[in-house]
């Protein structure tokens, strides 16, 4: 295979002063195919130099000749934004409802509204010639859409939305209980006795996900047991997350136990999942992150699984 290098004069300038000047430096590069922008990249990247404020080549020339083991050139061969050397990531899966005006998540809850604050045909007075922007302003409850719902939501001294760690919204392990097919409304504890639990993001594929946005959601809708939220917060789960209306039974006459159980415990809850069924039942990572908000206890989340990387062949 024929292989290309480089030959140029270089003068380097760094962001806290001082340079470096090369004189009839040679390169190895990935192709001829190159820009001067790409081989000011490679110069920089293979002298492993760090704030770098500009690169100037001259007398630039791509010549046919064997690579001499320049670095970095191995990177620039492979897809844009991917190093070559970067450990393979497994796919994302989105679990979460997008969120739009008029979005109904949960009967009795106003829907959002979005309205402009400053219209692209309006900004246009404040910019250069070509240039506009869009600012709008959204007016939602915090149940909407998929939501997370911290302590502060169900106590008035519970931790709030500002309060909570990333450690337990991020790259939690997933355990996902795939209960499509169950045959009563309740999930038991006895579900959960099969695995070690502890520090998990418990997620609960109930299948009622299909229903969303239609009246059907509303009624009818598959919930956690008290007793299966105690044996949850027992064992030391970090979140429990469900694809149904709510992680409680909203026709028991206005009990609440899960909520209860698992908040006081300091175990986040997400509601109104999406796309678990996607989700293997070990072996991925959850994140689900609120803003931090203080003195506000719920609010939407872009909730997301990371499958477990598929091996490729070298």
């Amino acid at each position: 295979m024929t292989q290309y290098r480089a030959a140029f004069d270089a003068d380097i300038a760094f962001v806290n002063g001082g340079g470096l000047r090369a004189d009839g430096f040679r390169l190895d590069l990935p192709s001829a195919d190159v820009t001067e922008t790409q081989v000011a990249e490679l110069l920089v990247r293979h002298l492993g130099l760090a704030l770098v404020a500009s690169v100037a080549l001259t007398n630039l020339q791509v010549v046919e000749e064997a690579h001499k083991g320049s670095r970095g050139v191995a990177d620039a061969v492979g897809e844009p934004g991917e190093r070559a050397d970067a450990p393979a990531r497994g796919e994302l899966v989105d679990l979460s409802h997008p969120i739009r005006e008029g979005l109904v998540t949960y009967p009795g809850i106003p829907a959002p509204t979005i309205t402009p604050h400053l219209t692209r045909e309006a900004s246009r007075a404040n910019y250069a010639p070509g240039t506009e922007f869009r600012m709008d302003v959204i007016h939602l409850a915090g149940n909407t859409g998929t939501y997370l719902d911290s302590p502060f939501h169900r106590y008035e001294g519970g931790g709030d939305l500002a309060s909570l760690p990333l450690e337990t919204l991020v790259g939690l392990r997933a355990e996902v209980f795939h209960l499509a097919d169950a045959t009563e409304r309740g999930i038991p504890a006895e579900v959960f006795f099969e695995r070690d639990l502890r520090g998990a993001a418990v997620l609960l594929d109930t299948g009622w996900v299909s229903r969303f946005g239609t009246p059907a959601y509303a009624t009818g809708a598959p919930f956690l047991t008290g007793a299966g939220a105690q044996y949850l917060a027992d064992v030391g789960v970090a979140l429990v997350g469900i694809d149904s209306l709510n992680i409680d039974d909203t026709e028991s006459g206005g009990e609440r136990p899960a909520h209860s159980i698992l908040l006081d415990a300091g175990i986040h809850v997400v509601e109104h999942l999406a796309a678990l069924e996607r989700v293997p039942a070990r072996g991925a990572r959850f994140t689900a992150v609120p803003p931090r908000i203080e003195g506000f206890g719920t609010f939407p989340v872009r909730a997301f699984a990371e499958l477990p990387a598929v091996p490729t062949d070298s």
